[in-house]
């Protein structure tokens, strides 16, 4: 099993930043890709942004530009750096892995419990 635990999330005022770590640990050999979601409530959960395991990545929206994601390999980590917040970022934050838990196994997706982000206006 894997788990994913974020931290970072919190109460700001608009025009903040603020960034969210997620640390994958358990039964990894690799991982594929890592992400970003979140979701507002009454709203479906939406990409934010996914890091692939060579460094590629893909922004929701218009997000790039205040949104930046970024990982640590050696440690199994995904970063999200926030910018310019707006009331309209409050939301949970979900951390992904594609994770391949031995050589050869085919990638499963594991899920954070997530972090709240409430922007104050």
């Amino acid at each position: 099993q894997v788990q994913l635990v974020e931290s970072g999330g919190g109460l700001v005022q608009a025009g903040a930043s603020l960034k969210l770590s997620c640390a994958a640990s358990g039964r990894i050999f690799s991982i594929d890709a890592m992400g970003w979601y979140r979701q507002a409530p009454g709203k479906q959960r939406e990409l934010v942004a996914t890091i692939s395991s060579g460094g590629r990545t893909n922004y929701g929206g218009s997000l790039q530009g205040r949104f930046t994601i970024s990982k640590d390999n050696a440690e199994n980590m995904v970063f999200l750096q926030m910018s310019g917040l707006n009331v309209d970022d409050t939301a949970v934050y979900y951390c992904n892995a594609d994770v391949r838990p031995s050589i050869g196994a085919m990638s499963y997706t594991f899920w954070g419990q997530g972090t709240q982000v409430t922007v104050s206006s």
